[in-house]
């Protein structure tokens, strides 16, 4: 998210670093569910530590943590809660406009949904019960879209039923405008079968939990993945697929290519561990070739939440201080400044500038959780 989320200009990106404009998905639509995927993933090692508190304490942790995700959320989205007015003076941004979703309060939301959902039905391990709401909810959203939607184009921007309930319930001022008109692509309706995508999620972490890492649990996810992303695609025919709307097929479809991205990693890692002697060659090759990708990317999951908000709040103040450089009557600010001087090159695509940026800014995000890491800093909420 921190290298799709900045690029060095937002006209120049290579296509699979871009979003599906409607319909259909790239490789950086996959990140977001994948993200929710592995909330549900540690969600069932969080709720089996709780299996023997109080009603009352679970619920009561559920609502903080959905909460104190969502605030955090709506005030990255404020912040810095001051803007550079046409005079060139700063002023305080006011409420009345301000966006009320966004990313991070889509996840608090859906972990908030799918917690609840699986306290209530899941308790003891019991997944019966969860894949039945899962169902339920992914089928009853498919037909709230094509009943209350319009029915001439019931999946586009201004046809889908959500669009008109988050205009509603919302206001217009306080959605998303960047595709021209109020929209909010992490929507309230929408958010709904987010829940199920962290309750599947769930369900697979419950797999991982009860089941020896070999290869048997390695072709169980499999197939599961596979069945699922047969169901996506069979699902796309009348419901597409869309990141937009996280319309119930793109659940499906993302869901079961995490799976099978889950069961490549435990058979790379976690089969060679417990099987040693049967897999020494594997153990081998994981650790020389593939040892130093997993701890690259180790160090970023153990800080998730507060890189993924200290990026933003980075570029966010960073944007504040800016100036007219001599040869410009426009206004730059450190960042474009650093891209324009270093990353832009004459008879070279931009896009490859613009990438190469991205990743020099997420190498400096790296270092930071490495040294949070290996001082064994961990910020959770």
């Amino acid at each position: 998210m921190i290298l799709v989320n900045n690029p060095g200009t937002w006209s120049a990106m290579y296509p699979p670093l871009q979003h599906a404009q409607w319909h259909g998905c790239t490789p950086t639509d996959l990140v977001f569910p994948f993200f929710l995927f592995a909330v549900g993933n540690a969600l069932a090692f969080v709720m089996d530590r709780m299996r023997d508190a109080s009603g009352w304490v679970v619920v009561k942790r559920i609502l903080l943590r959905t909460a104190l995700i969502f605030a955090i959320g709506f005030l990255l989205g404020y912040f810095p809660f001051v803007y550079w007015d046409s005079a060139g003076e700063l002023a305080w941004k006011s409420f009345e406009d301000r966006r009320i979703f966004g990313v991070l309060q889509r996840i608090a939301l859906s972990y908030g949904g799918a917690a609840t959902l699986i306290w209530l039905l899941g308790r003891e391990g019991k997944t019966r019960g969860v894949l039945i709401a899962t169902g339920l909810i992914l089928v009853g959203y498919w037909i709230a879209c094509l009943l209350l939607g319009d029915p001439a184009d019931p999946y586009s921007l201004e046809g889908f039923v959500g669009t008109q309930i988050d205009r509603t319930l919302l206001g217009e001022k306080h959605l998303y405008h960047g595709e021209g008109v109020p929209f909010d692509p992490e929507g309230l309706f929408s958010t709904i079968p987010g829940i199920a995508q962290v309750m599947i999620g769930w369900w697979v972490g419950q797999t991982m939990m009860r089941s020896e890492k070999n290869l048997a649990l390695v072709g169980r996810l499999m197939i599961v993945g596979v069945h699922l992303l047969l169901l996506a695609y069979l699902w796309q025919l009348t419901f597409p697929l869309n990141k937009k709307i996280w319309t119930s097929s793109f659940v499906l479809h993302t869901c079961g290519l995490a799976t099978l991205v889950l069961s490549a990693i435990l058979y790379w890692i976690e089969v060679p561990k417990s099987d040693p002697h049967n897999f020494p060659r594997l153990a081998a090759v994981t650790e020389r070739l593939l040892g130093w990708l997993f701890r690259f990317f180790e160090v970023f999951g153990k800080n998730p939440l507060f890189i993924f908000v200290f990026s933003a709040v980075v570029v966010k103040t960073l944007a504040m201080f800016r100036w007219h450089p001599a040869d410009s009557d426009r206004w730059t600010s450190p960042l474009p400044w650093f891209y324009s001087n270093f990353f832009r090159w004459d008879d070279v695509d931009p896009r490859l500038g613009s990438f190469l940026y991205s990743v020099c800014l997420l190498i400096l995000y790296w270092l930071i959780v490495w040294w949070m890491d290996r001082r064994k800093i961990y910020v959770k909420v």
